[in-house]
C-alpha cells in the first residue's frame, strides 16, 4: 500500500509541476516559455485560466493527501 501511494505522490507531483508552469505569468519567467506571456484576443481564455486554477487545486489537494497518508502508513509501521 505504501508503494501506491508513493508512487502517486510521484505522478501527482510530476503533474502539479506541470500544470503549474502553464499558469499565466506576470511577466517573464518560465511561463513564457510555453506561450503564457502571449497575449490573446480570443474570448474563451478566461475559461481555460479558471479551469487550470481548478485542476491546479484538486491535485494540489490530492498530492497533500498523499503526502498525509504515506505519513499516517508510516508512523502505523504498514
Amino acid at each position: 500500500m505504501v508503494i501506491g501511494f508513493s508512487i502517486a505522490l510521484i505522478v501527482f507531483s510530476l503533474l502539479l509541476m506541470m500544470l503549474v508552469l502553464m499558469h499565466k505569468g506576470k511577466g517573464g519567467g518560465l511561463s513564457d516559455m510555453f506561450g503564457g506571456g502571449m497575449q490573446s484576443s480570443v474570448g474563451g481564455s478566461s475559461v481555460a485560466e479558471r479551469n487550470l486554477d481548478r485542476i491546479t487545486i484538486v491535485v494540489g489537494l490530492l498530492w497533500f493527501a498523499c503526502i498525509v497518508v504515506l505519513g499516517v502508513l508510516m508512523k502505523l509501521g504498514t
